[in-house]
């Protein structure tokens, strides 16, 4: 069970108290003894240990199962789902047991938990341990085992396996680092600052001074009674109190102020020191000296990935190591999407992205931002005008252009007439006639424009009318649509048509217009 006791405090030095359990703690060079409680009456150490806990506390947990084609189904049905999702123990809710958890681990390097199973190996709790409150013994075999201290002084052995145990940074693999004690300079000194100050506020704020007298008091026992009296009439409620000093005595107030001391200047060092250690932005702990709009984010984006990722690493390697069974081929997540939410601006061109590559449907977005699913929302969507690698190379259809019917392997092209009646290439006819119509005279232009001129010439030049013309094949596959084939075939009836010297352009085009027409159509001549 949880070994710390409600009605036990810190300061409850009866046989029953914690006082007794709790570590004496390192003396720093300030001269402040330092521990992990002394250590969180810094507001810098609590504010750090307050982000990291409640951070990783928020986190949802998921549990998934790794498919054979390398995608994840989520798993919500099984022990190790309800254990840490639910109910890790009968006492605490996930929020609280993992808040404390990364809180033992923020502040002393590691986290217990005794596990509790039954006889089919099912986990039904984890009971949390103050690390205060454990030892670990390595025996003479190299193996190690937890010596649990109870309530009542006894100390109670468990066996690794009996104990459930994540480990900050480690220097033997054992024992995660404290990094209370690592640090005991740095917080000593913080606390040494903070005491002055209080000390110096609980003063009213006011240097000591001193008396100046002509004479001298007859004896010590004189002296040290008009210091009494002094004490007594400026203290308390005669605090700030006109005094009426005798014998010619003058008072002299010191002129020594906390900014001589650089006392603000030390307080604000010691809080980006604090902030440091535990790696977390300074605008999380409420300093916002060198925070500005533009940083502010990017810091927020850096914490996520450099402080609490780790932190998540750890966590999820732990459970899958020590918590699930080799055969259950399961995997652990906590889901930072919220964290990395940002602003609406950003959630749009990000969710943008996502749908214009088919990446994410509508309702995937939806379930995103909390709302429900809408009817026709499970459809993904890509750009009409990108193909895929495999078709990379291969001639494209222009917009605006039929595609070229591919007949089925084994079969040979339709003859002219064969074509089945189609209902929707009837209703659409009249369109596709008229772009397969333009399409068709733009080439022929093209054709007559390079013909018309070397049919100018006697005798005819025979071959450069067949290089212009067989590099006219790839204009026409390009402007209509159809295959490279297709189109060097149409070259070939054109080279079979009587091209007579002193041809206009006229002539050419309109011999070339109709066969380039039904070639756009059909896709074949």
């Amino acid at each position: 069970m949880f070994l710390s006791s409600i009605k036990a405090s810190a300061g409850d030095r009866s046989p029953w108290g914690s006082f007794w359990f709790q570590p004496i703690g390192m003396r720093s060079i300030s001269g402040m003894r330092v521990t992990a409680d002394s250590a969180m009456r810094l507001s810098a150490v609590y504010s750090c240990v307050r982000v990291l806990s409640e951070t990783f506390a928020v986190l949802p947990f998921r549990l998934y199962q790794r498919r054979s084609d390398g995608s994840r189904s989520l798993v919500r049905d099984h022990w190790l789902y309800r254990l840490l999702a639910k109910h890790p123990n009968e006492w605490q809710t996930p929020f609280e047991w993992r808040e404390m958890m990364m809180g033992h681990l923020a502040l002393r390097g590691n986290a217990f938990n005794v596990i509790v199973a039954n006889g089919a190996g099912v986990i039904e709790q984890l009971l949390p341990i103050h690390p205060d409150r454990i030892k670990i013994e390595v025996m003479d075999s190299g193996n190690y085992r937890y010596l649990v201290t109870q309530q009542d002084g006894t100390t109670q052995p468990y066996a690794r396996g009996d104990i459930w145990h994540i480990r900050g940074l480690s220097s033997d693999g054992i024992i995660g680092l404290n990094p209370i004690q690592i640090a005991a300079d740095v917080l000593g000194l913080g606390i040494a600052a903070q005491n002055y100050g209080a000390r110096f506020f609980a003063n009213d704020a006011k240097p000591g001074g001193w008396i100046e007298m002509p004479g001298k008091f007859a004896d010590e026992e004189t002296k040290q009674t008009f210091k009494e009296s002094w004490a007594k009439s400026q203290s308390g409620a005669n605090r700030g109190k006109t005094a009426i000093l005798e014998l010619g005595m003058k008072y002299h107030e010191l002129e020594l102020n906390n900014s001589d001391a650089q006392f603000l200047e030390s307080r604000k060092f010691s809080r980006s020191e604090i902030a440091s250690i535990y790696r977390v932005p300074p605008h999380k702990i409420g300093d916002l000296d060198r925070a500005t709009f533009s940083n502010i984010e990017q810091q927020s984006l850096e914490f996520v990935m450099d402080t609490m990722t780790p932190w998540a690493e750890r966590w999820e390697s732990s459970i899958e190591t020590f918590l699930l069974f080799d055969s259950d081929e399961l995997e652990v997540e906590f889901d930072f999407a919220n964290l990395l939410r940002g602003d609406s601006q950003a959630r749009a061109t990000y969710y943008n992205k996502r749908f214009s590559m088919g990446s994410m449907s509508p309702n995937d977005i939806r379930i995103r931002e909390g709302e429900q699913p809408i009817p026709e929302g499970n459809k993904y969507f890509i750009p009409a005008n990108m193909i895929s690698l495999s078709a990379a190379g291969q001639p494209q259809a222009k917009k605006g252009v039929r595609p070229a019917p591919q007949p089925e392997p084994g079969t040979e092209p339709p003859e002219d007439g064969d074509e089945e009646a189609n209902p929707a290439e009837e209703s659409g006819g009249a369109r596709m006639q008229a772009l397969a119509h333009a399409a068709a005279a733009r080439v022929a232009r093209r054709e007559a424009a390079v013909l018309a001129p070397l049919a100018a010439t006697l005798p005819l030049p025979v071959d450069k009318i067949g290089a212009a013309m067989r590099k006219h094949a790839e204009f026409v596959s390009d402007a209509l649509g159809v295959s490279i084939q297709s189109a060097r075939a149409y070259i070939e009836a054109r080279r079979a048509d009587p091209i007579h010297v002193g041809s206009v352009e006229q002539d050419i085009h309109a011999a070339a217009l109709q066969k380039l027409e039904r070639l756009a159509l059909k896709g074949h001549l």
